[in-house]
């Protein structure tokens, strides 16, 4: 057999995969805590030994991505709320960012300082469509040398004047990476070099940066932020597929949503979306989880009006509870039924917004009707009985009462064995294996 090691290191816990790469065969999994109050190496070496055991292997490849240390804080600067810094947000979010900050037009003195208060990791410098405005990015790009800024920025606007940007940035020593413009033309988001400079920045500059690990290894490693891997791995199972699908992750302080849709000619017609359509897409409701943000998953679910009547006063003080101790785990069914409405509330809050496209600023939304395939994914599903986790996507898959047409023939199945990353991590070198291990485990 020839062996990979795919690793996550999260926030809590660190996920580790041994495949076969002969036959995109998944050997051994587990699992350990993520150890980032020491050194994040300890817990991935427990990881990794623990899913070893007894393999008898020793010098294999690993393949790592990691979300620990809040994962990848991205701000982005464009020209007009609606369309440039719409489409750096977009194009952001699709590279894995936590998107913490979104600024349009020209910046001024508040504005850095607000800039400055989001602490990104890195800066998307975005403005104008090729050949058109350029004062804006000008402008901008002259305020963050003024002002002496020193976090990565990736500079992907207007082309005409984006050696003269660059040379500005670079010469008052702003660590500049260059791509494509990520909106060439009024309607055409082109997200590919953007999102690929980020992940390159990423990696040289911010996984290193956060004091995760002693010594260089951990981030020679690191190969990808984790939601950048999935979303990999969620393209490679619609390729497969071959058509739509969602993946629904609902983890401890966030639930994210990734749609790959089929593109529509109709898109480029006189309704076009002016920002551009990203059919492969992903969004972050930071308000929603598990635990940190579980009584946020209570309020929106309110305000969604989900809850029967006096289910708010119940579930209020549990989501508290488990707020208050993200470790929580519940010792009894009344507790393990808490946590399966929970999380039956944020995917179908999380699935309600993505599809309504309010997180993207998309003003019709994404049709998910097409939708073949719905991935479950996260802790609460991957260990919970697979009827109670069945129950959740079945209650998503049935909701009608959204404002959005669900899906019209959707399968549903949960990544219990947390494939959808190691087959992200996989993809490039090794595509084969990535596909058979992602079909094998979510598309059979």
């Amino acid at each position: 057999m020839s062996l990979a090691v795919c690793a996550d290191v999260g926030s809590t816990y660190t996920k580790v995969a041994v495949v076969d790469l002969d036959g995109g065969v998944l050997v051994a999994g587990a699992s350990a805590p993520t150890t980032v109050g020491t050194d994040v190496l300890h817990g991935l070496h427990a990881a990794v030994a623990a899913a070893t055991d007894g393999l008898g292997v020793s010098d294999v490849p690993w393949y790592v991505c990691s979300s620990a240390g809040g994962g990848l804080r991205l701000a982005v600067v464009g020209f007009e709320p609606l369309v440039t810094a719409q489409a750096g947000r977009r194009v952001g979010l699709s590279a894995g960012a936590n998107v913490v900050h979104v600024a349009a037009g020209r910046l001024g003195g508040a504005d850095l300082t607000a800039l400055r208060a989001a602490r990104p990791d890195v800066v998307l410098l975005v403005g104008g469509t090729d050949g058109g405005d350029a004062d804006t990015l000008r402008h901008n790009a002259t305020r963050l040398a003024r002002a002496r800024w020193r976090v990565p920025t990736v500079l992907a606007g207007n082309v005409e004047v984006r050696d003269e940007v660059r040379a500005l940035l670079a010469s008052a020593g702003v660590p500049v990476t260059v791509a494509d413009n990520v909106l060439p033309r009024i309607g055409v988001l082109a997200p590919v070099s953007a999102r690929a400079a980020i992940r390159e920045v990423f990696l040289r500059h911010v996984i290193g940066g956060k004091k995760l690990s002693r010594g260089g290894r951990f981030a020679r490693l690191v190969r990808a932020a984790t939601p950048d891997a999935v979303l990999t791995g969620v393209e490679v199972l619609a390729d497969a597929v071959g058509g739509d699908l969602v993946v629904l992750d609902v983890g401890g302080a966030t639930t994210d949503v990734y749609s790959v849709l089929t593109p529509d000619e109709r898109d480029s017609g006189p309704g076009r979306e002016v920002a551009g359509t990203l059919w492969r897409a992903r969004t972050v409701e930071g308000d929603l989880g598990m635990r940190w943000s579980a009584p946020g998953v209570v309020r929106a679910a309110a305000e969604e009006r989900l809850l029967a009547v006096g289910e708010q006063d119940v579930l209020a003080p549990e989501a508290a509870v488990r707020a208050a101790d993200p470790g929580f785990l519940p010792g009894d069914d009344a507790g393990r039924a808490v946590d399966a409405r929970i999380a039956g509330l944020a995917a179908t809050v999380a699935l309600r917004r993505h599809a309504r496209g309010a997180a993207t600023g998309e003003r019709a939304g994404r049709d998910l009707r097409d939708v073949r395939l719905v991935v479950g994914s996260g802790g609460v599903l991957r260990h919970a009985p697979s009827a109670d986790a069945a129950g959740v996507l079945a209650g998503v898959l049935a909701d009608h009462a959204g404002g959005w047409p669900v899906p019209r023939a959707a399968r549903a199945v949960v990544d219990v064995d947390y494939v959808l990353a190691a087959g992200g991590l996989l993809a490039a070198e090794h595509p084969g294996a990535a596909r058979a291990l992602l079909c094998r485990h979510l598309e059979a």
